[in-house]
């Protein structure tokens, strides 16, 4: 269990789950298969075989292909094929013009992987040497560990959605022509490189936990600033105001600030807080389309954070849950795996969404914000 949860991504956790059946049968032919059951295919995201390495590679249809794998994923249930079922098998798939997957072997097996009633996929076991490698224990045993793999795979796939959500938020924060930080209570958590640049400092770690009173140039400048925020977050939810600020080199310059309070509860809990340097007055103009521009970009960050956190962490938590507690009932499990397949569907509506929008909307949210609108946008045709 400590490695399936220590795995990097879906590839590393192919890997461990191999080895580890591997301690407990031949595994020298084995496969994880993936079932989409929108366009009813199989592929093989992770496949070692000893004859037909390239397999892997491909898609395949579940109507048209005569497949082991797929009789598993269709029947729902494991399935044993000694060499006679495999030889009849594959002779009723010719006589019906089913193409055939892979060299024939003289044994296989396969167990169903199960969210629920759900089928994501299989994985299956082979021989092309000897007819006895398998019996019906070591299906049994399959189909027991198909379970926890099923359940590590879902687990993992939502990790990887909130890894892949962290490097796009992270590229939004880096591309930024502004200077952006994010606060917790007026304490850098994170700023980007423009942000380092604009002040004269050499690093983001400079400003790690360090409190904003840095880059004001007095204790009097820095409670001002304070006074404005407090009195905008009660009132307007944001801020939007021109400040000076102090660089490393104590250097001072005029500055736009934009601050966001997405929490209602708690605004000063965490804000993001973006700058534009006005030092060239001729450019102002130019430095607020910049600011514009800025926007767009805090309302796509806002509204992935709020379309997505939420429904990502409800699924988190109930891995954790699954995985943690060995006596909860079966009843209960469904009960949880329906909020998971319920939260997994809305991320994919949220995201072929957002992926799929030419020109958007927003929406007002928390006082004078603004975030994408996502359903009222456009969409390329």
């Amino acid at each position: 269990m400590t490695a399936v949860l220590g795995a990097q991504n879906l590839d590393d956790l192919y890997k461990i789950i191999h080895n580890a059946l591997g301690r407990i049968l031949n595994v020298d032919n084995f496969l994880i298969a993936s079932h989409n059951m929108r366009e009813n295919t199989i592929s093989f995201p992770y496949f070692v075989d000893q004859m037909d390495s390239e397999i892997g590679s491909n898609v395949f249809p579940l109507t048209t292909t005569g497949s082991l794998t797929g009789e598993v994923i269709k029947q729902g249930k494991p399935l044993i094929f000694f060499l006679k079922d495999i030889t009849n098998y594959l002779q009723k798939n010719t006589l019906s013009g089913k193409s055939r997957i892979g060299t024939k072997s003289k044994i296989w097996l396969g167990a169903p992987l199960k969210v629920k009633n759900r089928i994501t996929g299989a994985i299956a076991l082979q021989s092309y040497t000897k007819e006895d490698m398998y019996d019906k224990e070591d299906l049994a045993i399959l189909d027991m560990i198909s379970q926890y793999i099923a359940f590590a795979l879902e687990r993992k796939q939502t990790e990887d959605a909130i890894k892949n959500q962290k490097q796009t938020l992270e590229k939004i924060f880096q591309l930024s022509p502004s200077g952006i930080a994010v606060l917790e209570n007026r304490v850098f958590k994170q700023v980007n490189d423009e942000f380092v640049k604009m002040l004269g400092y050499e690093t983001r770690e400079d400003f790690k936990d360090k409190s904003v009173e840095m880059i004001y140039a007095s204790k009097k400048d820095y409670l001002k600033a304070g006074r404005i925020m407090f009195l905008d977050c009660a009132t307007r939810k944001r801020s939007d105001f021109e400040f000076d600020f102090i660089r490393k080199d104590r250097s001072v310059f005029p500055a736009h600030i934009t601050i966001n309070y997405p929490s209602l509860t708690e605004p000063l809990s965490w804000t993001i807080a973006s700058i534009t340097d006005l030092t060239i007055r001729e450019n102002i103009e130019k430095e607020k389309l910049k600011h514009e521009k800025l926007k767009g970009i805090l309302e796509m960050a806002g509204t992935i954070c709020h379309e997505l956190n939420q429904p990502l962490h409800v699924i988190l938590g109930y891995c954790d849950i699954l995985l943690v507690d060995k006596e909860i009932d079966k009843k209960e499990v469904e009960n949880i795996l329906n909020i998971i397949i319920e939260q997994i569907n809305r991320i994919n509506r949220i995201t072929n969404k957002l992926l799929s929008i030419t020109e958007y909307k927003t929406l007002k949210y928390a006082g004078e914000s603004q975030i994408l609108d996502i359903w009222g946008s456009e969409n390329q045709k």
